[in-house]
């Protein structure tokens, strides 16, 4: 794996930790956000990866944007729009994943933290983690999507108060609205998404993984109808693969399963 600047990347047991490390806070700057997102795609065809967590070095996860990256976008529309489209290609790039990606919240996860925190597919945060979108406070409204994951999981009056107010929300109250899925201590936060990232891939094959996270990431804001045809299509693909074939097999020889990820 590639040295990078502001991203440690690990690789153990098939799951690859990404860490995001930019003392003091992990903020965001245009270099950050596309070697984030470089790093991802070069995931998407490591053969070594079949599962993501995404993370923070220190005491943050990411604590927003370093605003003062981005002044240079002063009185230039398109150039700030620029900045708007990066952020958002990021959190594409990791929604659209076909590999699962799960974010362990370790901390602060403001403004473009969070954006990149709601991007992953399942998510993870410490009882101390604070989150929230402040943009509003600086004149300015998210940008890299927030404004429609945020109403995708909380409903649109739920995400205006939250957008709006700028206001935080603790691990706990997330987790109630369902934004968070597990609330964990601080301490044992990278090993529990780690643990958790194992049980997803762990005895499975990787085609049928990357077709799952496919089909369910598209039906999110997909027709249902579209949805269902593409999971026929994957299922028919499936039945037909080697790995459909064997695991098919060892089902009914009652053994193990020796996938080929083909």
């Amino acid at each position: 794996m590639a040295n990078y600047e502001y991203v440690n990347v690990t690789t153990e047991s098939f799951v690859t930790t990404v860490e995001i490390d930019h003392p003091p806070a992990n903020t965001l700057s245009p270099d950050s956000v596309n070697e984030l997102r470089g790093v991802f795609k070069t995931l998407s065809n490591d053969p070594d990866t079949r599962a993501i967590v995404l993370t923070g070095a220190g005491r943050f996860f990411v604590a927003g944007a370093d605003i003062k990256k981005f002044t240079d976008a002063f009185d230039d529309a398109p150039k700030a729009e620029a900045i708007a489209k990066a952020g958002q290609d990021l959190c594409d790039e990791i929604e659209q994943s076909k590999k699962p990606v799960i974010a362990a919240i370790n901390g602060a996860a403001l403004g473009g933290g969070l954006e990149i925190a709601m991007a992953c597919h399942y998510r993870f945060a410490a009882e101390e983690a604070v989150l929230g979108l402040p943009e509003l406070k600086l004149g300015l409204i998210p940008s890299f999507g927030g404004t429609q994951r945020l109403r995708r999981y909380l409903g649109a009056a739920t995400a205006m108060e939250y957008i709006l107010t700028s206001k935080n929300m603790k691990a706990d109250e997330a987790a109630e609205l369902g934004l968070i899925q597990r609330v964990v201590p601080g301490e044992s936060i990278r090993q529990d998404a780690y643990a958790f990232a194992e049980q997803l891939i762990e005895g499975k094959s990787m085609t049928s993984i990357e077709r799952a996270v496919e089909v369910i990431m598209k039906g999110v804001d997909g027709s249902t109808e579209d949805s269902l045809e593409l999971e026929r299509q994957f299922f028919g693909e499936l039945f037909c693969s080697d790995d459909g074939k064997e695991g098919v097999q060892a089902f009914i020889d009652k053994r193990t399963p020796n996938f080929r990820h083909s």
